[in-house]
């Protein structure tokens, strides 16, 4: 597949809508009463690992070679050394002061999932059931296939995921060995999972529980967005936080929807909006590549006068980078990465991004 065919197919899933922050928003274009779904004293967000993948080469090359972009993910066998995982520790201070853990996604390769957790002791949270419940954001291999090496540790996990899964997704988590065939025919396994999900799977869509969201605690919404994304995928949860006085955070896996379609959902739907904070990957120039309409992107966002952005992951070094320089409050990282056994070959000196082992309070 040549690159043009390739930037077209990008565009028929929508990411190339996704791109530009407008995004596509669904049902959230009806009037609705304004929510009031409580509020938090603060939230913390550990990252866990935002390094999806290590060479963006090497990804972009294995979805050329199978079809492209609109090709289902379970049909590529992808470069296993290649993949790593997403994954983010939430902890909510409520307004009586306790705190509360959630699990944002599960990674990829069960190899380096499991490295991850134990260098922050995630199972140990897991099984004690301090982390009391996990956000699957969208069904993308890099936020879902690790799911073994959290249900290893708490099978009965409760879990929101979108209601827009695929067979395979459902298979995967119930239970499967899951293969692709390469150039030669041969069956090469693409994701496994030997510990079933026992406990309860709350599918998420636009309508949610009430109001269109899912209000697991005070202060604290899950919002269903059903938009397409590439390698045929289908709809993502997106996190809300309230924090008292500051005003509402986001955050997200990799921001599917578009990022000012997210600012502007809560801006329409929930009361006494005031906007603070955002986090998560923003699938603007994902594989490092500029276009002048991603200036549009960082104007949308200083007009929505965000006080604190912390990125990463799909967001594009060269996206943070430049948001910072225009003045964006973009959260700077550390070098702590360097010290985990694998780097992004994309990361550079300038900390713009939220790396491995870093955090960020809202």
């Amino acid at each position: 597949m040549k690159r043009r065919t390739f930037l077209k197919s990008l565009a028929a899933t929508g990411v190339a809508t996704s791109l530009t922050g407008a995004g596509a928003l669904t049902r959230e274009a009806r009037a609705r009463k304004k929510i009031n779904f409580g509020e938090v004293k603060s939230v913390r967000v550990d990252v866990l690992s935002e390094t999806s993948w290590f060479d963006n080469d090497n990804l972009k090359k294995h979805m050329l070679d199978y079809g492209g972009a609109m090709t289902n993910q379970y049909n590529i066998p992808w470069d296993w050394d290649n993949a790593g995982g997403y994954m983010a520790l939430l902890t909510v201070t409520t307004l009586e002061g306790k705190e509360r853990k959630i699990l944002l996604d599960s990674g990829w390769n069960n190899d380096w999932v499991d490295y991850i957790y134990e260098k922050n002791n995630i199972p140990a949270m897991l099984k004690s059931g301090e982390i009391e419940f996990m956000v699957i954001s969208h069904w993308h291999l890099d936020h879902y296939w690790g799911i073994e090496s959290t249900l290893k540790h708490k099978p009965d996990i409760t879990m929101y995921a979108p209601k827009t899964y695929y067979p395979e997704d459902m298979a995967l988590l119930k239970g499967a060995h899951l293969t692709a065939k390469n150039k030669e025919g041969e069956d090469v396994h693409v994701c496994k999972n030997d510990v079933p999900h026992t406990g309860k799977l709350i599918l998420c869509d636009p309508d949610g529980e009430k109001d269109g969201i899912y209000n697991p605690m005070p202060g604290v919404a899950i919002r269903n967005f059903d938009v397409p994304i590439l390698l045929r995928v289908r709809g993502e949860n997106v996190f809300y936080f309230n924090v008292k006085d500051k005003g509402i955070v986001t955050v997200t896996g990799c921001c599917h929807p578009g990022l000012l379609s997210l600012f502007s959902y809560a801006r329409k739907n929930f009361e006494g909006y005031k906007p603070y904070g955002c986090y998560g990957g923003l699938h603007i120039t994902l594989f490092e590549t500029w276009d002048p309409k991603f200036d549009d992107i960082i104007k949308g966002v200083k007009a929505f006068k965000i006080q604190k952005l912390a990125c990463n992951h799909c967001t594009g070094w060269i996206w943070a980078e430049k948001a910072a320089a225009a003045g964006i409050p973009v959260v700077k990282g550390t070098d702590k990465y360097k010290s985990y056994k694998r780097q992004s070959t994309v990361a550079t000196a300038s900390n713009a991004f939220l790396t491995n082992g870093d955090h960020v309070i809202f």
